[in-house]
C-alpha cells in the first residue's frame, strides 16, 4: 500500500510563506495526478490544488489562486505546494493524495476530489497562520 508523507508545515505570520512537500513510501508520484487537501478544525477536508500526471497542468480553488503554486520534481519524486501571502483562514492540516485532476464541476463550482484509499493518507502537516 502506497502511503503519502507530507512535510514543511509550521507557524507563520499573515503574509508569510511556506513550502510543503509530498513524498511516497514507495513508487513514483509521476504515476498519479496529485492533489493537495486541507482540513481546518470543524470543517470538511477540501482540495485546494492539483497537478496532472498527463501534462503537468495545474489547478487551484478560487481562495488560493494567485497565492499557491503546485509543482512536481520528478528527479526528487516530490510534489510541492508553495504558499505565499498566507492568511489566517489558510490554517489547517494539509495532506497530499492522488486526486481527480482537472477538478470536477459540481453545482457550478470546480472541486478537487481525492482518489486515496483510506489507509494511504499520511499524517498531514500542520499550517498555522497567526500573528
Amino acid at each position: 500500500q502506497v502511503q503519502f508523507v507530507e512535510s514543511g508545515g509550521g507557524l507563520v505570520q499573515p503574509g508569510g510563506s511556506l513550502r510543503l512537500s509530498c513524498a511516497t513510501s514507495r513508487g513514483t508520484l509521476d504515476a498519479y495526478h496529485i492533489g493537495w487537501f486541507r482540513q481546518a478544525p470543524g470543517k470538511e477536508r477540501e482540495g485546494v490544488s492539483c497537478i496532472s500526471s498527463r501534462d503537468g497542468s495545474t489547478y487551484y480553488i478560487g481562495s488560493v489562486k494567485g497565492r499557491f503554486t503546485i509543482s512536481r520534481d520528478s528527479a526528487k519524486n516530490t510534489v510541492y505546494l508553495q504558499m505565499n501571502s498566507l492568511k489566517p483562514e489558510d490554517t489547517a492540516v494539509y495532506y497530499c493524495a492522488p486526486s481527480v485532476c482537472p477538478p470536477l464541476v459540481v453545482g457550478g463550482t470546480p472541486r478537487i476530489f481525492d482518489l486515496a484509499d483510506f489507509d494511504s493518507w499520511g499524517q498531514g502537516t500542520q499550517v498555522t497562520v497567526s500573528s
